[in-house]
């Protein structure tokens, strides 16, 4: 997926909520928000939201001096994400898909309060999946011998766990690799998160050799690459996901999120805000 006009209004937003995350000094602040600037230039009509984004972000990492400015969100959003999960341990396999969709909510770039996490997910359980594509997934998963699920944000990542406990029982003869970023950038999960929260109990957790929201398959590893083209079916999570893996069309893939900007929801021809299982075209 390409940029579109409003990507860059959104990068300036998130930089400058970074950096008052990251540093009460307000030199600093100002040293990462011209930083940012200037990497902003950079940006042409061919750039992919979620790959220059990462890149303007970690330059505002290096230039106020915090290498995870989000150490304290994501471990909020994990801590209530964890409690949360708990009360719906005995749902189904597509209950378990919908809370894992559900929990896409969890995510900075659109300024979300994960104490409100309680309320929404209860909420928006009520709500049917605008797109569901859910059968065909469960048709190839029933067909499979290897999946790849790529995570996507801290907190949302306790939704995924319950909904592979479902997968791996459902489906037990499949091999499961479980994909986070290598290290901190915004509040997306790294390897480290997903072995804290328990991920390899149910299959191989690995990384995708980056620190960039997504997959950007020309910075990934070459471990994660050799995963991704032998997987019979990818799970992708989340917007960086679509973002960058989008214009790959790659039948494999099934994207769960929430349309969370206006974007996304344009791309995939959907209203802002709908909850979506959908097979990549």
């Amino acid at each position: 997926m390409k940029i579109h006009y409003e990507c860059f209004a959104c990068a300036a937003n998130q930089c400058q909520k970074i950096v008052e995350m990251a540093t009460d000094n307000l030199q600093l602040r100002k040293k990462g928000v011209i930083e940012a600037s200037k990497l902003m230039a950079s940006i042409d009509e061919n750039s992919i939201p979620a790959i220059f984004g990462s890149e303007v972000f970690l330059g505002v990492y290096r230039a106020v001096g915090n290498d995870d400015p989000f150490k304290e969100y994501k471990e909020i959003s994990n801590r209530l994400a964890e409690e949360i999960v708990k009360d719906f341990e005995d749902v189904d396999l597509r209950s378990s898909l919908k809370l894992a969709i559900i929990g896409n909510v969890v995510d900075f770039a659109v300024g979300y309060s994960p104490e409100k996490l309680e309320s929404d997910v209860k909420e928006m359980m009520k709500e049917e999946l605008q797109v569901n594509d859910s059968d065909e997934l469960f048709e190839q998963l029933s067909l499979a011998k290897t999946l790849l699920y790529l995570t996507d944000n801290c907190g949302e990542i306790y939704f995924d766990l319950l909904f592979l406990r479902k997968i791996r029982e459902a489906f037990p003869g499949l091999k499961i690799y479980i994909a986070a970023k290598e290290g901190p950038i915004i509040n997306d999960a790294t390897v480290e998160d997903l072995k804290r929260a328990g991920f390899g109990e149910i299959g191989n957790v690995i990384s995708t050799g980056a620190r960039v929201v997504g997959v950007p398959f020309e910075l990934t590893s070459e471990e994660f690459r050799k995963v991704f083209e032998g997987a019979d079916v990818i799970i992708a999570k989340g917007q960086g996901n679509f973002e960058t893996l989008s214009e790959r069309k790659d039948k494999r893939v099934f994207y769960l999120l929430k349309a969370k900007c206006r974007p996304i929801a344009r791309e995939l021809g959907v209203p802002q805000g709908a909850l979506l299982c959908i097979r990549s075209q």
